[in-house]
């Protein structure tokens, strides 16, 4: 009868794991639903349904395909170039006069600056805008499906799926363009099998930056002098990497955009050599593009302005391309330092698949919701034979692009009809009637008079007829503008009651984990407790900072929230030690930790902890250094190992001081002997030990970092043989514990960086004062008969509330772009979507869950039953995390409709969820070693 409360312990973990995800599938059903997809695609005999005018008669210059068969618009070029700059800020093409102040990465590109405000040129820069979240794959999908793709596409950014909604890929195919394909191996994998010919090189190895774009550049130029392809695809990849590894304001950043720089000078040398009568690019369009920005720390992902904000550069071969009307010119301009006058244009990338559709003359893809840009299309206009005509040039392109909107608005609103009459929600009624007003209005102008303009006109000049144009090209943009903006407003279809769902589940299961905690062994004396002091207390700093996060400026800022309520808890205890005159020197240093880590927190969040230079991102003035001295360089390098070389002592000391002995001593060795490897790795790193050639003579640079993890595997292997084999447990708690932690800490620090050895001393001195003030408040007190009162539920919390802190103060933050996917690839060259996913979790949650959940162990004070105190131990850790998380969740079901939905809201429930899996799949596994 005494092991039935064990058995029932090491279950009820499991238990609370399986409540929790169904609790959260759940709710993702409701809030994570994606945009649905609709299985129809466009076709040619689709515009005769149309009110518009069938296209006119193919365009007869020498270099045109006459046999192609008519579709929806006239086709204005024959060939398309696009090269795409991966996160291509705007500042590395617009020239610096556009921006407050010169920075050393701009003006690099100038064979673009200098065809775009060139003398007789068809070129311009365009501002674009991206819609966020600006992951690859989003931008990719929405540039040619025309779409807005919806959050919960960001986890495909690994593994992309084939598109299956129609697209502008699928359209060129369909009408029988070729195309070619070189670069990132993102296109062939959102669209297998729809390329002439493809050159995919992988694109996940963020450390790598050349070898994706030497693949480009060896197959671009011999290509581009072939005439067996009609759509040619660039895809580079070196800046978006040169900025997740080095950032922005960085040699290799700026050695990149010189290298383009020289690319893009010799593309045009060949597209101008092969421009003339005949030639094969007598009629291509160069669009030179990003599919997203980037931070000045290389990040994207979220939608802020250096995120969303990229730039294009468009250019026909074809000069004299007509002018747009001022209505319609969305040029800003400024004046070059030799007093020239530059613009720039902009343009959002939800129109890139409806304007390259109407410049090749193909169908639009059936969900495209934008329209087509007016100066990217006028662009192309040289075509049209606009001097030929008896009509002035800009009235005849009015015609042509009129017309075109014409089609274009039948098809967009097409689908928004078929899109809410086939999806589940689709949209209000309300919302129906004003897109549809709005059609109808420009629909009746067409059919009464700009029809009739098309096709009775005989020529002359009618200001009446022009202003009849222009008026109806402004309401079909109205019409655009409207559809857009209800799209982005509305486009994710909430299922409430399935929120509400998993909301309740995840509450009871707050409720019955707290009755585990009070019932944990169905002992009468733990119901008689009653709610303690230091409960209460605890109930109060779980609350508080649950609140927090109804809040975005609170969750913005939930490092330093954590943080401040790690320092009441210190102040709480600092009182008791004071009051009991014992512990006062460790609840001082605890104090001081936290401070450490306040500090760690901001330097953090600067994203600079991600290289071994993080300590130069604090601000040099607290130390009275300038960055470059040599006392903050010795230090910076010698700092991490020296942690190191603590790290090893103190678990020397607690291989003495726990008498360990057998295995659990042989795998506290084996974390020494990987402390230090990762030291000897850093200093061959350095310049200033004098080990520079060490990496070659081992191997290379792979070599020590396998090397740790297969010891880290060996480690785990004979801690599970021990358990399973090894009997005595109770005799060698300390032992194994430390043992368990230090196996899995090297990785950890591995991958955390040269910051990760000062995280872990800093996290050890902590979790050190938090173990040794446990209880404190009772220390002079009698224990008496009440059992449960030895369980100290407010050095729970502070564990809790330092893995927090520890989360921020290693560099992350709850959004993608807080992602260090370099440490995926330590270690490692290829990418293999497993094992890098793996590394990724390990660096981005090591020290705030994998870490905190093994050691909890060390805070179980020396008497009492062990085990029926790690077990409470154990669930008031998981209640304190489920809390969060259901505060997660009660915050974006009430923040659904709100701006920063997708920016903030989500990507918090995104990592808040995959945390609190994660620390119950661990306390199972705890459990099952410990208890």
């Amino acid at each position: 009868m005494e092991t039935h409360p064990k058995r029932i312990n090491k279950w009820i973990p499991l238990s609370f794991l399986l409540i929790h995800s169904v609790a959260i599938l759940i709710f993702t059903r409701g809030f994570l639903l994606t945009r649905t997809e609709l299985p129809f695609h466009s076709t040619c005999s689709d515009a005769s349904l149309s009110p518009c005018l069938s296209p006119n008669p193919p365009i007869h210059h020498s270099n045109s395909n006459q046999n192609q068969p008519k579709c929806w618009t006239k086709p204005v070029v024959d060939r398309v170039v696009i090269i795409v700059l991966d996160a291509l800020r705007i500042d590395f093409l617009a020239p610096s006069a556009f921006f407050p102040e010169a920075k050393p990465w701009m003006d690099k590109l100038t064979v673009l600056q200098n065809l775009a405000f060139g003398n007789e040129s068809s070129a311009k820069i365009f501002k674009a805008f991206a819609d966020p979240p600006t992951t690859s794959l989003q931008r990719l999908k929405g540039l040619t499906t025309g779409g807005l793709p919806t959050f919960v596409d960001v986890g495909n950014s690994f593994g992309a799926p084939a598109i299956v909604e129609d697209n502008f890929i699928n359209q060129l195919v369909l009408n029988g363009k070729r195309l070619v394909m070189m670069g990132d191996d993102t296109w062939t994998q959102l669209f297998p099998n729809q390329f002439q010919k493809s050159y995919p090189f992988p694109s996940f190895n963020v450390k790598d930056l050349d070898t994706v774009d030497n693949g480009c550049i060896e197959h671009l130029f011999p290509t581009l002098y072939k005439d067996d392809w009609d759509v040619l695809i660039a895809h580079f990849l070196g800046v978006d990497h040169a900025g997740h590894i080095f950032g922005v304001d960085s040699m290799p950043m700026i050695n990149k955009l010189e290298q383009y720089n020289t690319v893009l000078e010799r593309v045009v040398d060949i597209l101008e050599s092969q421009a003339g009568p005949g030639g094969v690019h007598e009629n291509t369009m160069l669009i030179v593009m990003g599919d997203h920005g980037q931070t000045l720390n290389g990040d994207h992902g979220g939608g802020t302005a250096e995120e969303v904000e990229t730039t294009m550069f468009a250019m026909s071969t074809m000069k004299h391309t007509p002018s747009v009307p001022p209505e319609f010119d969305t040029s800003s301009c400024k004046q070059d330092p030799e007093g020239k006058q530059i613009c720039i244009s902009s343009i959002e990338q939800l129109d890139f698949a409806a304007t390259l559709s109407a410049l090749l003359g193909i169908s639009f893809p059936f969900g495209s919701i934008g329209h087509v840009n007016p100066e990217l299309y006028a662009l192309g206009s040289s075509s049209l034979n606009l001097d030929n005509t008896k009509q002035p040039a800009v009235k005849e392109w009015l015609k042509s692009y009129v017309n075109v909107l014409c089609v274009n608005a039948w098809q967009v609103k097409r689908y928004i009809d078929v899109y809410s009459n086939s999806s589940v929600v689709g949209f209000s009624s309300d919302d129906m009637s004003r897109i549809s007003n709005l059609y109808s209005a420009a629909e009746h102008h067409w059919s009464n008079s700009v029809k009739h303009i098309l096709m009775y006109n005989d020529g002359n000049e009618d200001s009446t007829n022009t202003s009849a144009l222009k008026a109806q090209i402004a309401a079909y943009l109205k019409f655009f503008s409207s559809v857009a903006e209800l799209a982005r407003s509305k486009w994710t279809e909430f299922n409430l009651s399935l929120m509400i769902t998993g909301f309740g589940i995840l509450v009871i299961s707050l409720i019955l984990q707290s009755l585990a905690i009070v019932h944990g062994d169905n002992k009468p004396y733990a119901v008689s407790s009653g709610l303690s002091t230091g409960a209460a207390f605890t109930l109060f700093i779980v609350l508080i900072r649950a609140c927090s996060f109804l809040s975005n400026s609170y969750i913005l800022e939930e490092g330093k929230v954590a943080n401040f309520l790690l320092a009441t808890t210190g102040l709480i205890k600092l009182r008791y030690s004071v009051m009991r005159k014992t512990m006062r020197k460790e609840a001082f240093v605890f104090l001081a930790m936290v401070s450490v880590l306040r500090v760690s927190i901001d330097i953090g969040l600067t994203k600079q902890a991600a290289t071994s230079q993080f300590m130069s991102s604090s601000p040099t003035w607290m130390l009275g250094l300038a960055p470059d001295h040599p006392a903050l360089t010795y230090a910076i390098e010698i700092a991490p190992i020296l942690s190191v070389a603590a790290l090893i002592c103190v678990l020397y000391v607690a291989i003495a001081r726990t008498h360990s002995e057998g295995i659990w001593k042989y795998v506290t060795v084996g974390s020494m002997l990987s402390y230090f490897l990762i030291a000897l790795l850093w200093a061959s790193e350095s310049k200033i030990f004098g080990f520079d050639g060490l990496l070659q003579v081992i191997g290379g640079r792979n070599i020590i970092p396998q090397t740790v993890y297969v010891i880290g595997l060996v480690q785990l292997f004979l801690l599970a043989s021990a358990h399973m084999f090894c009997s005595g447990k109770d005799k060698n708690w300390g032992s194994r514990t430390v043992a368990l932690v230090s196996a899995c800490s090297s990785p950890v620090i591995l991958l955390s960086g040269k910051q990760g050895s000062m995280l872990a001393l800093a996290y050890l001195l902590a979790g050190y004062c938090i173990m040794r003030l446990e209880g404190v408040e009772r220390r002079t007190k009698s224990d008496g008969q009440n059992k449960f009162s030895k369980l100290d539920s407010v050095c729970v919390v502070q564990w809790s509330l330092l893995s927090v802190c520890m989360f921020f103060a290693s560099g992350h933050w709850c959004a993608f772009d807080g992602l260090r996917y370099g440490a995926a690839f330590v270690g490692f060259d290829e990418f293999v979507l497993i094992r890098q996913a793996i590394l990724l979790t390990i660096e981005t949650f090591g020290f705030s869950i994998i870490l905190s959940v093994f050691g909890l162990p060390l805070l179980i004070p020396s008497h009492g039953e062990k085990r029926h105190q790690l077990f409470q131990m154990y669930m008031l850790y998981g209640v304190i995390s489920a809390t969060t998380v259901t505060a997660t969740i009660l915050c974006v079901t009430i923040h659904r409709r709100h701006l920063m939905v997708w920016g903030l809201f989500a990507p918090k429930f995104v990592f808040d969820v995959v945390g609190l899996i994660l620390t119950d799949v661990l306390i199972c596994l705890a459990s099952a070693f410990y208890l």
